[in-house]
């Protein structure tokens, strides 16, 4: 769990013996003298200054406080770029604490600068929050410090959260559309449910007269929505409310994730992102030089998916017991012939993470090609369902009016 930064009051002498006095961040005292010291001044007095009554900052749960995968992509690009340039490791974070967009972001990084200040590596100091740093970036890191490449394994990754992103983005915006419409589809029929057939309903009932079975159909799911209709909201909301706390759980996982592979249409789709994911991933890892059983484990938890998780630990101790990486893959039907394939060949080639490069490419553009598919797919099916659904409930009550005149007389 995070060290919250706290305040504390400094006193020191400067160099014409006049008494200086300031306040400073840090996580606990030893980090403040550290830093003093770094400037060439030693404190005769520190105490902790409370924050809280009226200096106390005012949160809002889940507005400003939540950091996204773009803004890790950023935080390492420019990590990167500064520490290549020759800027040290912690001047290069006290640079991004300051101008980081993301203000929760920010407060990390000023944590992250203060370890790092009192002496611990980078990796650590990053690991002390797991609920922000991904076990990825994380375990590249401390490949880097170890290898002495560190600037280079940062722009690894900010290269592989940026096309995380990149792929994220283009599934979003493909099924922007097609989600618009149903939710617009639903308003549309509960609406003429709850408000408009009510009305003919009363207006039939006063002229009289037998309402055809479209019609009477009609008129039942009115009334049935008008007490079910509350009843069916608050399920929604509860189920929503449970989805979110409980989705993550392996219970959940171990019987959605599998569903997802196997649904029409959409299915293909979600073996896609998966194995793009994990390629990616992979071979970004052992580039840095991850140890391979180490990468396994870490790209397995971050697939995204049970069934990729599974088959990479059947890959982990098959490599651990001195076996072929890719023979338990061609046992696992959601990695297609040609990735098995090609990964085999990098695994005797000794180019590995240059081939696992080459299938997220390749299965980046499969992505792209099959969000434009469905999507293209999908509109006019959206349209013609969405007009059926209407056009049908304007005819059911319509019908009795073809024999209004009749009922008149």
């Amino acid at each position: 769990m995070a060290t919250a930064t706290k305040v504390f009051e400094y006193a020191v002498r400067n160099q014409q013996g006049k008494l200086v006095k300031g306040r400073i961040e840090a996580n606990n005292q030893a980090a403040v003298v550290s830093r003093l010291r770094t400037m060439g001044i030693a404190p005769i007095s520190l105490n902790e200054v409370s924050t809280g009554g009226l200096q106390t900052e005012i949160k809002i749960p889940g507005l400003g406080d939540r950091i996204t995968l773009k803004d890790l992509a950023i935080l390492s690009r420019q990590l990167a770029t500064m520490i290549d340039s020759g800027l040290s490791i912690l001047r290069a974070l006290s640079i991004l604490a300051e101008q980081t967009e993301s203000k929760a972001l920010a407060k990390i990084v000023a944590q992250v600068r203060s370890d790092v200040e009192t002496g611990s590596a980078l990796s650590v100091a990053l690991a002390k929050h797991p609920e922000v740093f991904p076990p990825l970036m994380i375990n590249m890191i401390k490949a880097g410090e170890v290898g002495g490449f560190l600037d280079r394994v940062l722009v690894s990754i900010a290269e592989n959260f940026e096309s995380e992103v990149k792929l994220r983005g283009k599934v979003k915006s493909a099924m922007t559309y097609p989600v618009v419409v149903f939710i617009i589809a639903i308003l549309a029929v509960v609406g003429m449910l709850l408000f408009i057939v009510p009305i003919f309903a009363n207006m039939f009932a006063n002229l009289g007269g037998e309402l055809p079975l479209p019609t009477k159909i009609l008129v039942i799911l009115s009334d049935w929505m008008k007490v079910g209709g509350p009843v069916l909201l608050v399920a929604l909301v509860l189920f929503g409310a449970w989805w979110g706390k409980n989705k993550h759980k392996q219970g959940v996982r171990d019987k959605v994730d599998p569903m997802k592979l196997k649904v029409p249409i959409f299915g293909t789709l979600f073996q896609k992102i998966a194995v793009a994911r994990f390629t990616r991933n992979f071979g970004t890892m052992i580039h840095a030089g991850v140890p391979i059983l180490q990468a396994l484990n870490i790209v397995g938890a971050t697939s995204g998916n049970v069934v990729i998780e599974r088959a990479t630990k059947d890959v982990g101790d098959s490599v651990r017991s001195g076996e072929s990486l890719t023979g338990p893959l061609s046992k696992h039907s959601v990695f297609p012939p040609m990735v098995v394939q090609m990964m085999a060949v990098g695994e005797d080639t000794g180019a590995l993470d240059t081939m696992l490069a080459k299938i997220a490419d390749f299965y980046d553009q499969e992505v792209e090609a099959a969000t434009e598919q469905l999507t293209a797919m999908i509109e006019p099916i959206m349209i013609a369902v969405l007009g059926g659904i209407v056009g049908t409930m304007i005819i059911a009550l319509y019908m009795p009016i073809f024999n209004i005149f009749e009922l008149i007389e």
